[in-house]
């Protein structure tokens, strides 16, 4: 009578402990790096200055002219005729040239 209470209480436990080693895993493999990229995003746009050279995420590149706040965009510039678009900060796929890495370190020496 008490194996079959023991057998019953250890299923049990071992049910338990996967859910949460599977709960676990999810969060490292999925959740985690998602947010994580999430950040660096949000970081990268808010960083963003005039003169930087950009790509956004549907192919356009460009350098910026302005940047405004109060709405969440900003105007760049591309193409030899310097053809201006106004785009939502939150179209911004990329900061292509170097700049972007000076500012990091300018910004690491400093601390």
């Amino acid at each position: 009578m008490f194996n079959n209470l023991d057998s019953s209480t250890g299923s049990m436990i071992q049910l338990i402990l996967t859910t949460v080693i599977l709960v676990v895993a999810f969060y490292f493999v999925l959740i985690r790096p998602q947010s994580k990229k999430q950040k660096e995003e949000e970081q990268m746009r808010k960083d963003l200055e005039i003169g930087d050279e950009i790509t956004t995420i549907g192919g356009i590149v460009g350098r910026v002219v302005n940047i405004n706040d109060n709405d969440d965009s900003m105007i760049i510039e591309t193409g030899a005729d310097r053809t201006k678009i106004k785009l939502k900060k939150w179209a911004l796929s990329s900061v292509n040239n170097g700049q972007g890495d000076e500012k990091k370190s300018k910004k690491e020496d400093k601390k």
